[in-house]
């Protein structure tokens, strides 16, 4: 219906691809212009094109000729000439949208042309990739081409240090994956100098496999955790516990909605176990909870198709790509009941430093767009959510692989034997095969089974991910069988016949030459070391004679059907399996796929298995026989509708909760930057301090004078902003003050306490507007922790009120707009009380100190250490926060005595 609406209204995809195309011919016209030009020439237009950009001309006005421009220097670089269908998707790029563009047409090279353009600005442009391995091949390979115009690039990868990072960032162009820019961003709102920063904005990010990082990882939050306080105790007892239940007697499973739920009997015994009255009772929630998450970890999580368990660590397993999600865990204490049931090491629970949805982290950029394979079935959800619209970008050659009707089965055991009954088939001529299946376990049994039939093959899984881009590169060899999880070594072309360029590579590093050396020689710069020369001279002979190889093997290849692919399950979303589809028929090649699935399958068993059973079971068949029919395969993508449907709506109504979240993070995160900018906060905290002194005047001075609580009040305004005996020591004044004149005479002294304060410190060399600043981040950052765990209880019980008839994210919205007010709050009475209440050594007793450090560094590791006291090296002179610390000990004073200046 979407559809033949956009086209009804002349929005469909071949009245959106007219001006396109117009455009890409306007682009193709201007190569005998730039062919003429010098590498010197063509490499001084990224300086003109900036000037007329400061002139008041659009990155529009300059689109054509930059394309041009960029297109030049790949031919010259890259030895790659951008298709004119390349073009297209480069315009819709830059445009701000998605550009569908099938596997193989050339979606790295692609990016290169939106990306050179918008980099004139300066505000850098992010390119975003799923993995370390793309961003660092494509960041070095495409980097070819952006150097030679003059600009920057930088990789974003997981071993860097801030430094690197900071230096990637500020170049002109800078790709990473996805996780890696979401931590940098949450990691720079916890800073507590700015200089510590490493991202500088988000003007413009092109992500590659963009369904995969917005819809398919959208609901998966990245979070900076730190350890927590809770003993991982009760995760052992619980796992102990549940494995001696028993399903539908003891505990209940819902498959599809991934729950499970104590029966009463359950419920009996784990009352008995743990000595409770009631296990529903308040104040057994966390025995509850503890118990319920033993259970998801031993009914719903299983090893090898959820995670895997690697060096006495539980891993998860990315169910999108099958690739190991390092570093990442599940929340809620779910990871750690997995730990219990696996018998390694339990960790302890964590706690949420910051916390962000991909959702909202992409949702920050100026200008988003991506491209991908398959984008349209999912087009609702990306202008929904993040107001992209998906182009369908044409071939560059008719696509004209086959896609066969699915063959389904009764039972797994008769799929899988049929599976290897037609890859032997096929093998038998030689025509290359990729298999895919849906996680670890199933790729293994299929590798046993191949293996007892003798049938050679690879196994790319979540166990063997380093070897990923070696064996999809090589998956396109005559008589190639590669079984791959589903959708590993996505961005990885598969070359029918082999990879020439690949094993011209791999050969030179077998040959020890640096990969430095590698990336330049698989250039096309002149201007290189006599090193890379040679390395070059020795790579183009290498590749000539694999391509000799490769070519009389890819003609073999086609003769026999070109690869073929074949599913060993369908997925709950049409798109992930049109993406494995996708890796046959690249670039006009012949091709083929069938999916293979069974009625004990996930998808079959959970959404639709019993009218196709009803149907099987009416035609009489075994377990073995199938049944190809149009007619079911509809019936299957009618079900993966539903689910898409469904997930989208789930998705919808999870961001309505994150958008509170996110409001309130951008409030934060913005606030906290201005003071990280160096705004002065003298005025902030007099403010802060007049206000919750007004507070308490209106809390306790209440009424008439005689009815007031001014024992109250003193305990109050002590504790926080008043110097000890204040309101005793003018007793007499302060019984004839009304509210007004009372809290004017409490603003004052407070004044007069702080300026006395102040000079104290001053005295002490201590910059107080630096102290301040440090104090007020700290209270912000802890509050802010105290205030995300609040905001997930609230979440997590708010689902309830439906039952009281109220709207949930109405009530979440309402009730966390109070709670975000009393953070705000207690973020200015901590910073208010620490500044007020701050215990400051004498300078005598600190230059005692320091001569004894000093006198006696040797003698120090013998004693009991002290607490640190603050040094300077003269009276009255400051200590500059980046010189050595006067102590002695070698580090910079910020970093020893600076940090301990002042004690609580």
């Amino acid at each position: 219906m979407f559809e033949r609406l956009k086209e009804a209204l002349g929005l469909g995809s071949e009245a959106q691809l007219k001006p396109l195309r117009r455009q890409a011919e306007e682009i193709e016209a201007l190569e005998p212009r730039y062919e003429q030009m010098s590498d010197e020439q063509l490499q001084a237009q990224t300086a003109l094109f900036k000037e007329r950009l400061q002139q008041g001309e659009t990155l529009d006005d300059l689109l054509n000729e930059a394309f041009a421009v960029a297109r030049e220097a790949a031919k010259r670089t890259l030895g790659l000439r951008p298709f004119k269908v390349q073009l297209i998707g480069g315009i819709v790029l830059h445009q701000g949208r998605i550009a569908e563009m099938k596997t193989g047409e050339g979606k790295t090279l692609t990016a290169c042309l939106p990306a050179y353009l918008n980099a004139l600005t300066g505000k850098g442009v992010h390119i975003v990739t799923v993995n370390d391995y793309l961003a660092q091949f494509q960041g070095e390979d495409m980097g070819k081409l952006f150097r030679f115009l003059g600009l920057s690039v930088g990789v974003i990868i997981h071993d860097l240090d801030n430094a690197q990072r900071r230096a990637a960032y500020a170049c002109d162009v800078t790709y990473g994956t996805n996780n890696e820019m979401g931590f940098d961003y949450l990691r720079d709102n916890m800073v507590i100098y700015q200089q510590d920063m490493v991202q500088r904005g988000h003007a413009y990010a092109i992500v590659d496999e963009v369904d995969s990082i917005l819809i398919d990882e959208a609901r998966t939050p990245l979070i900076i955790s730190g350890q927590g306080e809770k003993s991982t105790d009760l995760y052992e007892r619980a796992d102990r516990f549940v494995v001696r239940l028993r399903a539908e007697t003891d505990y209940t499973v819902e498959e599809k909605d991934k729950a499970v739920l104590l029966t009463e009997e359950g419920a009996r015994k784990a009352e008995q176990a743990f000595r409770v009255d009631n296990i529903n009772d308040p104040e057994n929630n966390e025995l509850n909870h503890h118990l319920l998450q033993a259970l998801k970890a031993h009914a719903l999580f299983k090893r090898d198709i959820d995670y895997v368990v690697q060096d006495g660590e539980v891993i998860i397993v990315d169910e999108f790509t099958g690739r190991l999600m390092l570093g990442r865990r599940y929340s809620d204490g779910l990871h750690q009941a997995i730990e219990a049931k696996e018998h390694v090491t339990v960790e302890r629970e964590s706690k949420t430093l910051a916390t962000i949805t991909f959702q909202n982290y992409f949702r920050m950029y100026g200008k988003l767009s991506g491209m991908t394979g398959t984008a349209k079935t999912e087009e609702a959800e990306f202008q929904g959510i993040y107001s992209l619209d998906v182009v369908q970008v044409p071939t560059n050659m008719p696509m004209i692989r086959e896609d066969l009707n699915d063959m389904v089965y009764r039972g797994k055991r008769g799929k899988y034997k049929a599976v290897v009954a037609e890859i032997a088939r096929r093998h038998q001529t030689g025509q290359p095969i990729l298999v895919g299946t849906i996680s670890v376990e199933v790729s293994e049994y299929l590798s046993d089974l191949l293996s007892r039939q003798g049938i050679k093959h690879e196994v790319l899984n979540a166990k063997h991910h380093a070897r990923e881009a070696a064996i999809v590169a090589q998956a396109g060899h005559f008589g190639a069988v590669t079984i791959a999880t589903n959708m590993a070594g996505r961005g990885t072309d598969i070359l029918l016949g082999g990879n020439p360029d690949f094993l011209a590579r791999r050969s030179l590093r077998r040959e020890e030459v640096p990969d430095d050396i590698i990336e330049e020689a698989t250039g096309k710069n002149e201007n290189v070391s006599p090193e890379v020369l040679a390395a070059r001279k020795r790579y183009i002979a290498l590749r000539d004679e694999y391509k000799q190889t490769t070519d009389q093997e890819h003609d073999k290849v086609v003769a026999v059907g070109g690869l073929h692919i074949l599913g060993t399950e369908r997925h709950e979303s049409r798109r992930i399996d049109n993406q494995l589809r996708g890796r046959a028929g690249r670039q006009g090649d012949p091709g083929s796929s069938q999916f293979f699935i069974s009625l004990e399958d996930d998808l079959m068993r959970l959404f639709g298995g019993e009218r196709i059973e009803g149907l099987i079971g009416r035609l009489g068949m075994d377990e073995e026989e199938p049944l190809a029919a149009g007619m079911l395969t509809k019936q299957i993508e009618n079900a993966q509708k539903r689910i898409e449907s469904r997930n989208y709506e789930v998705r919808k109504h999870v961001l309505q909760f994150d958008d509170v979240m996110n409001q309130q993070r951008e409030l934060v995160y913005s606030q906290r930057r201005q003071v990280l900018e160096g705004q002065d906060m003298k005025q902030a905290v007099v403010t802060m301090g007049d206000r919750l002194l007004e507070e308490a005047v209106a809390r306790f001075c209440v009424g008439t004078p005689q009815e007031w609580d001014l024992e109250g009040l003193r305990e109050e305004v002590e504790r926080l902003a008043v110097p000890q005996g204040t309101l005793k020591a003018n007793q007499e004044a302060v019984q004839g003050f009304d509210q007004e004149g009372m809290t004017a005479f409490l603003k004052k002294a407070a004044a007069d306490y702080y300026a006395g304060r102040e000079a104290q410190i001053e005295a002490l060399g201590i910059d107080m507007r630096e102290l301040e600043r440090t104090i007020l981040l700290r209270s912000v950052d802890n509050r802010w922790m105290d205030h995300i765990d609040a905001m997930d209880q609230l979440r997590d019980g708010i689902g309830l009120r439906a039952y009281a008839q109220r709207d949930p994210v109405n009530e979440y919205k309402m009730e966390s707009y109070d709670m975000f007010d009393e953070m705000n709050r207690l973020i200015q009475e901590d910073t208010i009380r620490t500044l007020f209440q701050l215990r400051i050594q004498q300078p005598q007793e600190r230059q005692a100190v320091a001569r004894v450090t000093a006198q006696s560094g040797a003698a120090e590791a013998s004693q009991p250490k002290q607490t640190r006291q603050p040094v300077r090296s003269k009276p009255g002179e400051k200590v500059g926060r980046n010189s050595p610390c006067p102590c002695g000990s070698g580090k910079k004073y910020k970093a020893c005595h600076g940090r301990a200046g002042v004690t609580q």
